[in-house]
């Protein structure tokens, strides 16, 4: 969950047990879709089946030495540059923070503060470059400063807490914990599991059993059960959804880890795929922040439809719907569906021109008239960033501008560092490649970075810092 400012879930939560979720949560769907059947789908051509991921930086023509260098160099500087000397570290680079011997943070420099978003970016982004100790820290803050231990949300994470672990709101963001419970199920299959919290899969299988059976002891699920889809916010804020938090290729990832909730991870992920393709303008391509279960736009009840608020325009959070598709092209292969999407997006950032637009929209594609700049760029990085993983899928011509625009954008720093600067790095990931399946006993090959066609290659950012 991405906000510019501090907002209480607890506030929320309340406002939506009492408001109206305007539109139908449960309409009769769009015809035309094509929802995933299953886990091992779609030809059986994704990175996920055959261990050779897309690598789209290779097809533009840059080198894997070059991107693996650009990679290195971002983990580097947002995870071990200056960590800034102002009160606020809004001049620093760095928005990875240690706490003791063993532990670590990933500050949201705008707020100062810690969200279970960005320590799952976090501890993804670790196990994806085998960084290894970085990892264990970040994992042991989440663990032991974020983990709710009782109640109708245990064994969720508090979605923020300030810089010492101190918790600000009990509510829950659910993008971080499932990206919380995949770095776990990925830290298993890679590095093999340890005691105590480092035994990575029996806490995966903890937060993901809970995920589905919290109501089992009077507490709330995360996935609504009609829909298959996670909710905004549990416990209260349950009738409405993110389309940024439906993760296809995690929720096919977690059908073959946790066995006995295979079907509902299944079902989630056709579930997933289908919000991606309902949300989006057939147009523009441009996702709400916030939608009903049936991708229609959701608005507060305090809110006027066709207000520019954040629930109903094209922000930070609907950026990351883009990739949400992507990945899930690059894991399990593309459909047709999300080629459409690329394409349709590419075509709409094309017209407003591929270095320069903006990144705040209505979802019809008028640019809103005040907010553009923030304390990020008006072509922000993060936006930039998940724009560039349409290359996975698309057919489009003119489709490596959108890499090229990434590869000639600047290493976020400053006040907008965390979001822009960890989508920054995760874009990286996805379009070289290096974003990969490491669930236990996932296929990995072996060929180097520039091998095959398709730029596949096998992970190699070895050795944790």
């Amino acid at each position: 969950m991405r906000r510019t400012v501090r907002t209480s879930l607890a506030l929320i939560t309340s406002a939506a047990l009492v408001g109206t979720c305007v539109g139908a949560a449960n309409a009769t769907p769009r015809s035309g879709h094509q929802p995933s059947p299953g886990h091992a789908a779609h030809g059986q051509t994704g990175g996920a089946v055959t261990g050779r991921y897309t690598n789209v930086f290779a097809r533009a023509g840059y080198s894997g030495r070059a991107v693996d260098a650009r990679i290195a160099k971002t983990w580097d500087q947002l995870f071990h540059g200056d960590p800034g000397t102002a009160a606020d570290r809004s001049d620093g680079q760095s928005v990875y923070y240690e706490l003791g011997d063993d532990m670590a943070y990933v500050e949201d420099i705008g707020n100062q503060d810690v969200r279970s978003e960005g320590m799952g970016y976090a501890m993804m982004i670790a196990v994806q470059l085998d960084h290894k100790t970085e990892f264990d820290k970040l994992w042991k803050f989440a663990k032991t400063k974020m983990q709710v231990s009782s109640g109708s949300t245990k064994d969720y994470f508090a979605w923020h807490t300030d810089t010492t672990g101190k918790v600000i709101d009990t509510g829950i963001a659910p993008d971080g914990d499932q990206w919380i419970a995949a770095a776990l199920v990925f830290a298993s299959g890679r590095w093999g599991d340890g005691r105590g919290i480092r035994d990575y899969g029996s806490e995966a299988h903890r937060i993901l059993h809970a995920m589905w059976h919290q109501s089992d002891d009077g507490g709330v699920n995360m996935f609504d059960a009609a829909t298959y889809l996670p909710t905004f916010s549990p416990p209260g804020a349950v009738g409405f959804t993110d389309p940024s938090y439906a993760l296809p290729a995690f929720y096919k990832a977690f059908a073959t880890f946790d066995r006995d909730d295979a079907t509902q991870w299944t079902k989630a992920a056709a579930a997933g795929e289908k919000l991606l393709q309902d949300a989006h303008d057939p147009t523009t391509g441009l996702t709400t922040c916030y939608t009903n279960f049936d991708g229609t736009p959701y608005w507060w009840s305090w809110e006027k439809q066709g207000d520019d608020t954040y629930s109903q325009t094209f922000q930070e959070d609907a950026w990351r719907a883009i990739a949400n598709a992507n990945v899930d092209a690059s894991w399990y292969g593309t459909q047709k569906w999300q080629t459409s999407y690329s394409n349709t997006l590419q075509a709409f950032f094309q017209k407003q021109g591929v270095s320069t637009y903006v990144s705040r929209y209505r979802k019809d594609g008028t640019p809103l008239a005040a907010g553009q700049n923030t304390y990020e760029p008006a072509h922000a990085e993060g936006l930039v960033a998940m724009n560039a993983t349409t290359a996975i899928s698309s057919t489009a011509r003119g489709s490596d501008d959108f890499v090229r625009d990434l590869w000639n954008t600047a290493i976020p720093s400053g006040k907008a560092r965390y979001f822009d600067g960890l989508l920054y790095l995760l874009g990286y990931l996805y379009d070289s490649g290096t974003f990969q399946n490491w669930a236990p006993g996932a296929p990995h090959a072996d060929s180097g970075h520039d091998g095959g066609h398709d730029g596949g290659r096998h992970g190699g950012h070895q050795g944790g810092r």
